[in-house]
């Protein structure tokens, strides 16, 4: 499925703010004595899986200038 810009932007800052909040959640739950390790790694390995798929969406919204 092709989409166009306006869905593009829309799906980056959904997964932007996802982003955000798992920052938020990850430092809230590391905050805490004996927090669970093994859910903040998961939150951790999601919160990288965004930030490739935000990259990614990124470089479809910006032309690529060096050609």
């Amino acid at each position: 499925m092709e989409w166009d810009q306006e869905q593009l932007r829309a799906k980056l800052a959904e997964l932007e703010l996802e982003h955000r909040d798992l920052d938020d959640v990850i430092n809230t739950l590391m905050s805490q004595t004996g927090f669970d390790q093994i859910k903040v790694g998961r939150l951790k390995k999601r919160k990288l899986a965004l930030k490739d798929q935000i990259t990614s969406l990124r470089g479809k919204l910006i032309p690529d200038i060096i050609a």
